[in-house]
Order: C-alpha cells, then sequence, then structure tokens
C-alpha cells in the first residue's frame, strides 16, 4: 500500500472530523457540569450589578 497524495487527504479530513467533534462534546459536557453552574451564573450577572457611571476626574 502506497501512501500518496488521496489517503493523506482522507485521514487529515477524518482526523479532522472527530477531532472536532470530541472537543465540542468536551466543552458541552464542561458547561453543563453541575459543578461549574455557580461560577457560569455569577459570570452571567457580573455585568448586570456593576453601577457603572462616568469618570469625574
Amino acid at each position: 500500500m502506497t501512501l500518496d497524495h488521496d489517503i493523506l487527504v482522507w485521514f487529515s479530513k477524518s482526523f479532522g472530523l472527530f477531532y472536532l467533534l470530541a472537543m465540542s462534546l468536551v466543552v458541552l459536557v464542561y458547561a453543563y457540569w453541575p459543578s461549574n453552574k455557580k461560577p457560569f451564573e455569577h459570570a452571567a450577572q457580573a455585568i448586570l450589578q456593576d453601577d457603572d457611571k462616568p469618570y469625574r476626574g
């Protein structure tokens, strides 16, 4: 079996597809993990809690 361009292209496309699917799954699991809820809720509310006013120097 020779290692020609078509085989390398097929392998790189397949590897890239499975790599991106696996990384997407990891990100989704991390985002929806129950112990991460508190930091995400804090980050979502932090921008609303700041009393941002113009600087009067």
